[in-house]
């Protein structure tokens, strides 16, 4: 979770070369109070995409790379779930995932809340390090990624971990009334990408929510196997 502080910064930078709407600007930064949770279930995902009621606007979004690659310039961590460990090393040259982990992860921990609602999610896992001397404290401080190039290229692709599939995307579980469980996904808001835009239709953003339906609800099939095989840990509290 970042501050309203933190995402004003970023924000303030990326005016300098992007331009920022004032309403997406005062909303990302908590200034608009008629921010309100419009639900769309694609592909057996539920997304929760955010609405300026005073307007009538909904918030979407578009990737800009090449012109973009903020999110890879600045990453605030990655973590892996036990198929991107099995992945990687392949990818980076190792003979056991036991090598991989201690050359190339760490251990990360964090919180997220949903957006809409009241449940706040601890989350342990391993990290492939963003730098090769990658600290402790730098753990969820925006990095550039050692594996982009100066073209925004991705050295690792298509091996890359699964959360970079994602972006902007940030996704949670939860159990439906039977106790199967329902994946939710909503925007990241970093203040770290120019992508987003407002729209009086849901029609443009439809076929981006048709691609990443998939990707993340298999992503967190993967982060649920993860943990369940000890690869890492998630508790979720009533906030």
């Amino acid at each position: 979770m970042q501050s309203g502080n933190s995402v004003k910064e970023s924000l303030d930078a990326l005016a300098k070369k992007w331009d920022i709407d004032p309403k997406l600007y005062d909303m990302q930064v908590g200034l608009r109070d008629d921010v309100i949770d419009n639900q769309v279930n694609v592909g057996g995902v539920v997304f929760h995409v955010p609405m300026l009621s005073r307007d009538s606007l909904y918030i979407l979004w578009k990737c800009l790379w090449p012109d973009c690659h903020n999110c890879c310039e600045r990453q605030g961590r990655l973590p892996l779930t036990k198929d991107d460990i099995a992945l990687l090393t392949k990818k980076l040259g190792y003979d056991s995932k036991v090598e991989f982990v201690k050359q190339e992860a760490r251990i990360s921990s964090w919180q997220e809340q949903e957006a809409f609602g009241s449940i706040i999610t601890t989350l342990s896992m391993l990290s492939l390090k963003r730098k090769k001397d990658e600290r402790e404290e730098e753990d969820g401080t925006p990095l550039r990624c050692r594996f982009l190039d100066d073209k925004g290229y991705c050295g690792i692709h298509p091996d890359k971990p699964g959360v970079c599939w994602l972006y902007p995307f940030a996704s949670w579980l939860e159990s439906d009334r039977h106790g199967k469980p329902v994946v939710h996904a909503t925007f990241q808001f970093t203040g770290d990408c120019p992508g987003f835009y407002l729209d009086k239709s849901l029609d443009n953003i439809m076929p981006v929510l048709q691609e990443y339906a998939q990707k993340i609800y298999s992503y967190n099939m993967a982060v649920q196997r993860t943990t369940r095989e000890n690869y890492g840990f998630i508790n979720f509290v009533s906030g």
